[in-house]
């Protein structure tokens, strides 16, 4: 391995409230702190950054993208990748872009495009949000409201999006629009109309739709602390804008049960030969200022049982590019694919940029399931909903 340059040590924002010294050797950021630091392990669990991050970058000269592109997620189709991303321009709002390739690294010339914009017929009534401003899940950036931390879902023909709606300080809610897959492909952004599918005066985020129907059921799963929790829909015209999900909230009995450090799952989950792969994001209680991105495997006829968990994170935001934003410390996944036996796990760095890291799948799996952690029984975890 070559030499890393060293450059001048700079006093940076702590990333962990420490106060701790930061400095930046080549792209790597290193913490230094006056403790005796631990050794993290090295495990196939690791994933590998792509050389070519950021992948996606604002753009000056483009006014919807011209701040933060960030957050994205993917589908694979015919060995394309295609992708939305969150994207701040100069009025602050966000909105979702579109990018291709064909490798899953290298984006297309010319491909990025605006794709998707807060939806003008949706209707925000003002709601008392008593216990926490929504400004502080907003996800980095500016707070002008928009459209949020996309997840897509590729289910037979058609290509599904939930997003977080959020209108500035009224409202932080879920919505869910379509689209058809041979209009996405071909650029044709013409999404239905989206439904806002949480209830009003709640505040929700990081909800994903399985990419099959579940014993012939669209499955949602929109918690995954203190217990996983997904909710069947013979037909997704169920959630109509007037009948909604109700979820794990600041004024529901599983708030104060749920893991603090939990923030929520992030891409929609995958089908593997072993369970559904689910990535979610997590801080720990040591290092409770930087968002890291944790991995498990649910069962594939019954979802809600956690078969395996990882025992440490498998991407934390240690480059310069997960540091040098908005939100420095953040690695945000909204997004996988699986091509050419490879996983690709696409994310935000800091609230400004969209990444790309990978790991071979199989090994991937293999190394999650034989490292870990303890999984209590089902019927050993009793909670009142």
């Amino acid at each position: 391995m070559a030499a890393l340059k060293k450059i001048k040590v700079k006093r940076l924002r702590s990333l962990d409230g420490s106060g701790s010294r930061i400095k930046t050797s080549g792209r790597k950021v290193v913490r230094k702190t006056t403790k005796k630091a631990s050794v993290k392990k090295i495990s196939v669990l690791d994933l590998k950054r792509s050389k070519k991050n950021p992948i996606i970058e604002p753009v000056g000269s483009r006014h919807w993208e011209s701040k933060a592109t960030f957050n994205p997620t993917a589908i694979l189709n015919d060995g394309k990748v295609h992708i939305i991303y969150r994207a701040i321009g100069d009025n602050d709002i966000s909105v979702l872009g579109y990018a291709e390739s064909n490798d899953g690294y290298n984006i297309n010339p010319n491909s990025k495009e605006l794709a998707f914009y807060h939806h003008p017929k949706i209707s925000f009534k003002k709601p008392s949000l008593k216990t926490v401003s929504p400004v502080i899940y907003s996800s980095g950036g500016g707070w002008g409201g928009g459209c949020e931390d996309p997840r897509l879902t590729l289910l037979n023909d058609r290509v599904y999006m939930i997003y977080t709606a959020f209108d500035g300080w009224g409202s932080v809610r879920m919505a869910l629009t379509s689209i058809s897959l041979n209009d996405f492909i071909s650029r044709r952004f013409n999404w239905n109309e989206p439904v806002l599918i949480s209830p009003p005066g709640q505040i929700h985020k990081n909800w994903v739709l399985f990419p099959e129907k579940i014993k012939g059921k669209y499955a949602i799963l929109h918690a995954i602390s203190p217990k996983i929790m997904i909710n069947y829909f013979d037909s997704l015209d169920e959630l109509d804008g007037h009948h909604f999900i109700h979820s794990v909230h600041q004024d529901s009995r599983l708030w104060e049960a749920r893991d603090k450090f939990v923030r929520g799952v992030g891409p929609a989950p995958l089908k593997t030969k072993y369970g559904w792969l689910v990535l979610y994001h997590k801080m720990e209680k040591h290092d409770s200022h930087r968002y890291k991105l944790w991995a498990m495997i649910l069962d594939m006829k019954d979802p809600t049982k956690i078969l395996y968990n990882s025992n440490q994170p498998i991407l934390e935001p240690d480059f310069w590019y997960e540091n040098e934003g908005y939100k420095g410390g953040v690695v945000y996944s909204c997004g996988t694919i699986i091509k050419d036996g490879k996983l690709f796990v696409y994310y935000g760095g800091a609230d400004k940029v969209s990444c790309v890291a990978t790991a071979n799948l199989d090994k991937f799996l293999k190394e999650l399931m034989h490292t870990s952690v303890p999984v209590l029984k089902k019927d050993k975890i009793k909670i009142d909903s």
